[in-house]
């Protein structure tokens, strides 16, 4: 990290020296590091610094190696800067505080709190119900907080996989009856009344857990305008397998709304009519990016395949 870097690391949080102590992860394709770093004779006794620096070459782990991709990614830091400096102090969901964020070259620096040292330490692979209905709480809230809201400055349409930024995946799909309906499918869910911001990459991996209980959410590259459906299937699909999203789908929908209309304040009924009906439309949306980028991925299934071919036959 460069020395204006740094300064302005020790500026936003008052330290007088800091240190890097470790890198917490690669950004995808190698764009950057997330990196904790320890300050001294501070208010917080560290932060993570998200640090993006375009790479020379592109390193794509599926071979995807394509300005189309390369796009996509400059525009998701553009977006997560955005979130952070005009949406993120809105939430009613729990996500990090951000302290700086700077632009020199093709350098971008986020400052934000250390999750860990805030209380959230635990990262899980496998959950139980209550981990999945914390986590839905976490999104009900999430998306009554920017419930007809306009995503100004972020994806018009959120979510990584979105139809018009996923041109070559569509482009490979062996599924002809998938692919001659992703875009009736796309415009379903575009086309809904009732619109909020949705996480965009709403996985498991981008939650923090509490020892007590609670939950916060990381990771905005990907936030935009859309129906919440889209994040519930998604985190649906991340951490349960085929049998359990099929035997939970009702409990799940039910825990969801009722922290909806629970954040909203009062019970939108006209609203969960909607959403209800496009959460299947939502997951096959989502089997579509799948089977073009990674046709032998784990999450394609018989669930995914069926409920898609359902949604299929009642476009």
């Amino acid at each position: 990290m460069n020395k204006y870097f740094k300064s302005v690391i020790l500026q936003s949080t008052g330290a007088s020296s800091l240190k890097e102590k470790e890198i917490i992860q690669e950004l995808w394709s190698g764009y950057g590091k997330i990196i904790r770093v320890v300050l001294e004779n501070a208010p917080i006794e560290s932060v993570v610094v998200k640090h993006v620096q375009l790479p020379n070459s592109n390193n794509h782990p599926r071979g995807w190696n394509t300005d189309v991709g390369h796009q996509r990614k400059l525009k998701s830091y553009k977006v997560e800067t955005t979130w952070y400096n005009t949406y993120s102090k809105h939430s009613l969901a729990r996500l990090p505080k951000c302290f700086a964020i700077e632009n020199q070259n093709d350098e971008t620096l986020i400052v934000l709190e250390d999750l860990d040292k805030a209380g959230f330490p635990l990262r899980k692979q496998d959950v139980v119900w209550t981990d999945i209905e914390i986590c839905l709480e976490w999104l009900a809230k999430f998306h009554a907080s920017y419930l007809g809201k306009i995503p100004s400055g972020l994806w018009e349409v959120g979510t990584y996989w979105h139809l018009e930024t996923r041109p070559q995946e569509l482009e490979v799909l062996q599924d002809k009856t998938l692919k001659n309906a992703a875009a009736a499918i796309n415009n379903k869910l575009n086309h809904c009344n009732f619109k909020t911001f949705v996480h965009g990459d709403a996985k498991l991996a981008n939650f923090c857990f509490s020892e007590n209980g609670q939950v916060a959410g990381v990771d905005f590259q990907y936030v935009g305008g859309g129906c919440g459906m889209k994040d519930v299937a998604y985190f649906t699909g991340s951490c349960l397998n085929e049998s359990d999203c099929e035997r939970l789908e009702s409990k799940l929908l039910d825990t969801y709304f009722t922290y909806l209309h629970k954040a909203l304040g009062k019970k939108n009924e006209a609203l969960e009519k909607e959403w209800r009906s496009l959460y299947r439309v939502a997951w096959a949306d989502f089997h579509r990016f799948l089977k073009g980028w990674s046709p032998g991925h784990w999450k394609i299934n018989t669930y995914s395949e069926r409920i898609t071919a359902e949604v299929i036959k009642n476009l």
